[in-house]
């Protein structure tokens, strides 16, 4: 499959040359059986990151990537959790020992090419389809006070239930992100940040903020980065943005705000980690080249 058009987008106005392979989805499997799987400890490279979290059980960081789920720790290799090492394309976490996640099953692992919505509530171990298997890729999801949010097909869907799903706004974005109280939603699009007060039904102008990734752990603490790694913070809901600091490793992949403090991003280099509010990072795991 192809980047989507908005990354492109994005791309022109940042003056970049090559698609960002953030975004580089790949086929699955063709049957819509959901497998059950063991804890791993195999080692491998990271390549191609989708998706951030941490869960609030541990503290143990987690990276959604085009083969499989692994857990991250600085001065460790990464670990592969379980042993499904499909494409996972959506990711967050929604609560102590339970993400949810989209993207493509494995070649060869039965799945769908699609595999819908499926949910984990034991850190990863085994998953669970809920909807839309064999229909759905949803390429971001977010959630808060019970709804989850998701970026599917060029639009916006929700779902309070994780089975049923409400479409909402069509339009070309990267990545969206719902405040805590559940009262706004931001998508990132070529004309910048966009803001939705009514769920995701229809979307302000945007406000000429090119952002490729967004993160909303605190009313007050938004966080976004730019194609090229600059990290913003934002008071306002994304009104204004004060830029913080370069995440190494140029062109993002991901990114995910725990709290105002603790900041995750991955780039074309590597995983980083803040534990100052975006200020100053560190490696937790390379990528491979």
């Amino acid at each position: 499959m192809n980047p989507r058009p908005a990354v492109r987008s994005l791309l022109a106005i940042a003056g970049a040359s090559t698609a960002l392979s953030i975004l580089v989805a790949c086929g699955g499997g063709s049957s819509d059986t959901d497998e059950s799987s063991a804890a791993s400890t195999s080692s491998e490279a990271l390549s191609h990151v989708h998706g951030l979290g941490v869960d609030p059980a541990d503290g143990r960081a987690y990276v959604a990537t085009h083969n499989g789920l692994y857990t991250v720790a600085k001065g460790q290799k990464p670990k592969l959790v379980g042993d499904r090492k499909d494409d996972f394309m959506g990711f967050t976490v929604t609560g102590e020992n339970t993400f949810i996640a989209s993207g493509h099953g494995a070649p060869g692992s039965g799945r769908p090419a699609n595999v819908g919505l499926i949910e984990t509530k034991d850190s990863g171990r085994t998953w669970s389809s809920r909807s839309l298997s064999g229909e759905a890729d949803f390429h971001s999801l977010d959630s808060a006070k019970g709804t989850v949010y998701g970026y599917e097909g060029g639009r916006v869907r929700v779902s309070s239930d994780l089975k049923n799903w409400d479409d909402r706004a069509t339009l070309e974005a990267l990545d969206l992100a719902v405040s805590p109280t559940g009262d706004t939603l931001l998508a990132t699009t070529a004309e910048g940040v966009v803001t939705s007060t009514d769920g995701g039904r229809t979307f302000r102008k945007g406000t000429g903020n090119v952002q490729a990734f967004v993160s909303w752990p605190a009313e007050k603490s938004l966080f976004g980065i730019d194609t090229s790694g600059k990290l913003s913070s934002s008071a306002d809901g994304g009104k204004t943005w004060t830029e913080l600091t370069t995440v190494p490793g140029g062109q993002p992949q991901a990114l995910t705000a725990v709290n105002a403090d603790h900041v995750l991003a991955a780039t074309t280099t590597g995983v980083y980690e803040s534990r100052d509010g975006g200020k100053t990072f560190t490696e937790l795991a390379p990528l491979a080249s």
